[in-house]
This record gives C-alpha cells, sequence and structure tokens, in this order.
C-alpha cells in the first residue's frame, strides 16, 4: 500500500501562511484517491487556517504537534498528556530576556498538546517581523545554539529547529518518527519535508525511513512548496 506523507510549512504551504490556490486546486485533484497525511508541528486549527478545513478532513490523518496529536476526519483520536518541567521554561524565559534581536510580539512560549514551541521574535509576529528574525537567525544561528542548550541539559528532551521561527521541544522519542506505528515496515511511504537536515524537526522520520526496515520508503528533502510541486508532477 502507497503512503504520501507531508510536511506543512515550508512543504506545502510559504512558512505560516496559506496553501497557494492554483496548488491547492492542483494537490485536491491528485490527492483524490490516494492515501494522504499531513505532518507538522503546529496545532491542528493552524493548520486548517493554512491547508483548509476541507482538506483536513479528506486526508487520512492530520499529525499535529510532530504527532502527539491526531485528528481524522475532523476528530481528535490520540492527545499526549506531556508537562514540560519548571527548569525547561527558565531557561526558554532566560533566553527570551538574553537574546540580542530585539523585536517582540507575545506568545513566545506556546504550549500544544506533547510539546512546547519556543520562538523568541513571537508567534504574533506578522511577516515583516519574521522576515527579520529569519535574516537574523541566518546570521546568527540562535535557533541551533539554544536547541543544543536544551539538548545538552536535558537527558529526556530533545528540541529541533521547526518553521521558519520556532524550536520544537518535547519528551525525546515523541518527534516525527512516532507516527510509523500507525504504518506496516512493508508499506511504500513516500515523505515530503522541508526540515530534514540534521537538527530539522523532518530529519527524525527522514532517518528512520532510511533504515532498513523501511526499504519501500523514500523521502524528498524540498526547497519550499513548488519544489514539492514539481517532484509530485515526476512521480
Amino acid at each position: 500500500m502507497e503512503h504520501y506523507i507531508f510536511d506543512v510549512d515550508g512543504t506545502l504551504t510559504p512558512s505560516r501562511r496559506k496553501m497557494d490556490p492554483d496548488f491547492f486546486d492542483w494537490f485536491d485533484e491528485w490527492s483524490t484517491g490516494k492515501n494522504v497525511y499531513f505532518i507538522t508541528g503546529s496545532d491542528y486549527e493552524k493548520t486548517v487556517e493554512q491547508v483548509s478545513k476541507y482538506l483536513c478532513e479528506k486526508v487520512k490523518a492530520v499529525y499535529n504537534c510532530s504527532g502527539s496529536m491526531v485528528t481524522r476526519q475532523g476528530n481528535v483520536t490520540y492527545t499526549s498528556e506531556w508537562e514540560p518541567p519548571r527548569d525547561l521554561i527558565d531557561i526558554l524565559e532566560g533566553w527570551l530576556l538574553a537574546s540580542s534581536f530585539s523585536v517582540r510580539t507575545g506568545r513566545h512560549v506556546e504550549y500544544r498538546p506533547g510539546m512546547v514551541n519556543f520562538s523568541v521574535v513571537g508567534r504574533n509576529a506578522n511577516h515583516e517581523q519574521r522576515q527579520m528574525y529569519v535574516k537574523y537567525d541566518e546570521a546568527n544561528r540562535e535557533r541551533e545554539t539554544i536547541a543544543h542548550v536544551i539538548n545538552t541539559e536535558f537527558s529526556d528532551i530533545t528540541a529541533t529547529v521547526g518553521g521558519e521561527t520556532g524550536i520544537d521541544i518535547h519528551p525525546t522519542g515523541a518527534d516525527k518518527s512516532q507516527i510509523l506505528k500507525d504504518f506496516y515496515i512493508g508499506d511504500k511511504i513516500r515523505f515530503f519535508g522541508d526540515r530534514m537536515e540534521e537538527g530539522g524537526n523532518d530529519y527524525p522520520l527522514a532517518k528512520q525511513l532510511r533504515t532498513n526496515m523501511y526499504l519501500n520508503a523514500k523521502s524528498f528533502h524540498v526547497k519550499d512548496w513548488k519544489d514539492t510541486w514539481e517532484k509530485l508532477k515526476e512521480i
């Protein structure tokens, strides 16, 4: 059986923005009759905003919060109850005070099922503010540094760079690869993501799909939604 798994931000949509209308129409037709799944670090409401309630209910499952929340045809079928330790929150709040990036927009520590998302610029940032932070982070590698500090400090917590401005933080093992429990080893899996480099939040799933257990699996490391569209046309 063939399965298509898609990251959302940077893979089906511009980061934190809506799906391109032309790509939406094409994807809707292409996905009909196929086993399609979404996997993202964001929550379900944000995924609906980006790809529509229609597509979220059309696909086989939407794995939010890196798989710590699962929704099928609009019904939540699984939610993790993990609570982050106070020491972790202290580190994040301390970094928020120490960062040399000057813009703060609010909602810097966002609690999601099974994980926490941290953003120095904040989840309330508009597109211009987000792009300011993207340039800052490219020059200073701030998110990589924060993730490294967390991964060094906690043996049972993992932090990965996700999207354009955030860091996904969750119990070790509760990354995107956890969704593989819903698939059979012999399944033909095609995974599309834009953060498959080591330290990116698509990396754990892509890494698992490269093992000998998943001989029929293939990961597509895309540059953006346009690249995804081109690769899908070739399949």
